[in-house]
């Protein structure tokens, strides 16, 4: 990509998108083209394939998704499928008929196999059922992936499919009930700091095992691949490296400063017992993550606070 290629981020404003253009920014890219969901709606196909005839971007970021925790999935089943499987269509379809030059579509660690061996590799896709709770997500996601594979096929479009394992950072959503464990973690942490509690009690048995990335060092992975990789096949895109929700609950625990009691409450669901990213792909591509898990948590911990702050001047 030159620097003053035309680069359209969807989603800019969420985690994800905001750490690329973030990244982008940082790196000298000035055209960039930013609309959030009030200026143009993503489900609206006529509304995309105009904006697209408009701004004719070179460079698509597709990072645009409606996304939540176990929670959120499972109770708006519906809203997950319909809303990712269109916006997809969309910017895709649009890509392709205004010649944008390369696409990336991000995924997700959810459209992999519920019971697949561990670590997750790439060659794992469709090779058994999906976890139940996200089940919608994780289908419009392979949905996306199969989209960017076959106008590959047919029509020869670079478009290129990264697959990012659990995410935190600057901009997370922690929503009491909508949002993924680790935000959750830090919300629940801090408000039975400033609240005094005695205990904060955990979702399941603690014992399933999970990987996170901070949220810049994907997006320093995104601008890497988009650069460098143009191969068919979806890039897993992780640390490699895992952890229990007890220990993942102990190190925010003790990064926020709460001195009370960790409880499990063992009648709720567990979810996937682990998600390990095979990394070696992109590794022998010639990326690594670089930002160990406690400095991400305390950074997203600060930002949480820094927020809370602005919203309780208001």
């Amino acid at each position: 990509m030159e620097k003053n290629s035309k680069i359209y981020i969807a989603g800019h404003r969420g985690m994800v998108g905001s750490a690329i253009t973030r990244k982008l920014q940082n790196e000298g890219f000035e055209n960039l083209i930013l609309k959030g969901s009030k200026e143009l709606d993503l489900r609206d196909q006529n509304a995309v394939l105009d904006f697209f005839k408009t701004e004719q971007p070179d460079y698509v970021f597709l990072a645009a998704a409606k996304v939540g925790g176990i929670i959120a999935n499972n109770t708006y089943r519906a809203d997950f499928l319909y809303e990712n499987l269109i916006m997809e269509c969309n910017i895709i379809h649009s890509a392709y008929l205004t010649n944008v030059k390369k696409l990336m579509f991000l995924g997700s660690s959810c459209i992999y196999p519920k019971l697949a061996p561990q670590p997750l590799r790439e060659d794992y896709l469709l090779t058994g059922p999906l976890e139940e709770t996200n089940e919608p997500y994780a289908i419009a996601k392979i949905a996306g992936i199969k989209m960017c594979e076959t106008y590959r096929d047919q029509y020869g479009c670079n478009y290129i499919s990264v697959m990012p394992t659990n995410l935190y950072g600057i901009g997370d959503n922690y929503h009491p009930t909508n949002s993924h464990v680790l935000p959750a973690l830090i919300r629940k942490f801090h408000e039975a700091k400033v609240n005094g509690e005695e205990a904060v009690t955990i979702w399941g048995t603690g014992s399933p095992k999970r990987e996170f990335l901070y949220a810049d060092d994907l997006a320093e992975a995104c601008l890497f691949l988009m650069e460098t990789y143009n191969g068919k096949e979806l890039v897993n895109v992780g640390t490699g490296e895992d952890l229990t929700i007890a220990e993942l609950a102990n190190l925010v625990k003790n990064i926020v400063g709460f001195e009370g009691e960790l409880k499990f409450d063992t009648s709720k669901p567990d979810g996937t017992p682990r998600k390990l990213m095979d990394v070696n792909k992109l590794h022998n591509l010639g990326w690594k993550h670089h930002t160990s898990l406690e400095e991400g948590v305390l950074s997203a911990y600060n930002d949480f606070t820094d927020k809370s702050k602005v919203h309780s001047e208001r």
